[in-house]
């Protein structure tokens, strides 16, 4: 087995004590998520629907099924899914033990259980993963099949206490940067390429290629051939989970970890529940977000644990012309009682948004360390519509930049890659509006508190489609290295805000109108306006 940065990086353990799922004679039922959760609401959604399953069961043992990380059990662990499925529905038991496999493919009415102690390891065998026709970052491509996937199945769930595990360190290219020098050579040394700059290692000369042949991230280009493709496979990384078009899904208790890329990625599905899942992907993953929730409706993300190389809670809905033709927004999501780590981002809108996204409700979560907190991005091409969401009691220390952004000049860049030179250089030439332009409206902030910040906030909107109609109430910014920033902005109402920045003013307006701060209007054209908070 390829070890790469296992070599060289010590992965952290994380442990929790879990509680099992009940049965009776009948149906096994899975999660019982409290209806308190919708009181309150501020929009109407229907309760989330959940799966529940007839009390047959198949255990991986009984299709030849081998412990020991050494034998594949591919085939017995599909081989149990096809049967259960066959026989009507019911649960797949995944026993204590190391468990090696190829891709694991979920059949409507299947519930994947995993015993406690069992680990689940994907082969890190390229080979193992066709190349398919799927969707990533929002585009129609071409990827590597994910190591768990589903399309068009009904009344599905992963539970149980066991962890999966993506092997990615075999897939991701690593840059320099992010590692010590000693680092750096021993992943060097242990075999791979390093691109003509010496920047970025890669795993293989086929992964190199794929990068060298792709302007964007998802489509390589000059790459006609199935030899092309099947060269270049190991840049063609997969999301660890991927559900396409699935309906009342489950995910519970269940760890994953180690994605080659995104770690959970539902597509368009409807009902969908994530409680007390936890994600733990390595800081430096490159594309390691935790979860991207892609075009779906009616969504529970309630009680996990993120901790990602990437942005951690993402709400997606496709990008550019390939996500409007989709024309499926994400929407009717509850995100509650979660715990963010490390992160590009704790809770994202973007940048990926051009089917649109609206009714989302966040609240009692909190972010340890992420680059930003609460972030939203996009860019012109993109087009959708960002409304209706609400925010409420967030806490957040060690926020290195800003607890709260909204960015519509996102240039694919992570936060603390972003310079003052990249912000000057923005094209602020008022351009006519279009399918092409994202909206961002209605957007309502309320007890969000933080502890050591970099710029408390920044709002940095189009020329030609400020963010508009934003309330921010009820926020206090400590330690913070600067203030509050507000460009092409309309209609921003803060009230109670404490900022407690470092250096420069408090609060800093321009190129806005109709800003009310504690009852105060401001309408500030191409000159900065200085500011205090009462």
């Amino acid at each position: 087995m390829k070890t790469l940065l296992k070599k060289i990086l010590i992965p952290s353990v994380v442990c929790a004590t879990l509680f099992a799922s009940c049965a009776d004679c009948n149906q096994q039922k899975t999660v019982a998520i409290d209806d308190s959760i919708y009181e309150n609401l501020p929009f109407d959604m229907p309760k989330v629907e959940q799966p529940s399953f007839p009390a047959y069961e198949a255990n991986i043992l009984d299709f030849g099924a081998k412990s020991g990380g050494v034998a594949m059990n591919t085939d017995a662990i599909n081989n149990a899914i096809k049967d259960v499925n066959a026989k009507g529905g019911g649960k797949v038991i995944i026993p204590e033990g190391l468990w090696l496999t190829g891709p694991i493919e979920i059949l409507s009415n299947v519930n994947l259980y995993t015993e406690k102690n069992a680990l689940v390891l994907f082969t890190d065998n390229f080979d193992a993963y066709p190349v398919i026709e799927t969707s990533f970052e929002g585009l129609d491509t071409r990827r590597c099949q994910s190591p768990i996937s589903a399309r068009n199945a009904e009344n599905i769930a992963i539970t149980g206490f066991g962890v999966f595990d993506g092997a990615g360190d075999a897939w991701r290219p690593v840059k320099k940067e992010k590692l010590t020098e000693r680092q750096w050579s021993n992943l060097v040394k242990s075999g791979g390429v390093v691109d003509a700059d010496g920047k970025i290692w890669y795993p293989t000369a086929g992964a190199l290629k794929g990068a060298m042949a792709t302007k964007e991230f998802n489509n390589p280009e000059g790459i006609e051939t199935e030899a092309d493709w099947n060269e270049i496979r190991p840049w063609l990384r997969p999301v660890l989970l991927n559900f396409v078009k699935c309906k009342k899904v489950l995910l519970e208790d269940v760890t994953f970890k180690n994605s080659p890329s995104w770690c959970i990625h539902p597509l368009s599905c409807e009902f969908i529940t994530l409680n007390r899942v936890k994600v733990f992907n390595p800081w430096y993953s490159q594309n390691g977000d935790a979860l991207d929730l892609e075009s779906c409706k009616n969504a529970l993300v309630v009680n996990c644990i993120f901790d990602a190389g990437d942005d951690a809670i993402c709400i997606k809905s496709g990008k550019n012309e390939d996500g409007r033709r989709r024309g499926e927004p994400c929407q009717n999501v509850i995100v509650k009682n979660n715990t963010v780590f490390h992160g590009h981002g704790g809770f994202v809108v973007g940048s990926e948004m051009s089917g649109g996204v609206k009714n989302i409700y966040v609240a009692d979560c909190t972010f340890l360390g992420t680059d930003v907190g609460l972030r939203f991005k996009s860019t012109r091409g993109r087009g959708g519509v960002v409304e209706g969401i609400y925010i409420h009691n967030i806490n957040m220390i060690d926020i290195p930049n800003e607890p709260l952004l909204f960015d519509l000049f996102y240039g694919g860049k992570g936060p603390n890659e972003v310079t003052a030179e990249d912000e000057e250089q923005q094209d602020m030439t008022l351009l006519p509006v279009t399918e092409e332009t994202p909206a961002f409206r209605n957007i309502h902030i309320s007890n969000v508190y933080c502890k050591g910040a970099g710029r408390a906030m920044f709002f940095n909107g189009l020329p030609e489609m400020p963010i508009e109609n934003v309330t921010v109430k009820d926020v206090m910014i400590t330690d913070a290295k600067e203030g509050v920033v507000i460009s092409q902005a309309a209609n921003v109402t803060m009230d109670n805000i404490k900022i407690d920045a470092k250096k420069g003013s408090p609060l800093r307006i321009s190129n806005s109108k109709d800003i009310k701060v504690d009852g105060e209007t401001y309408n500030v054209g191409n000159k900065l306006e200085m500011l205090s908070f009462k």
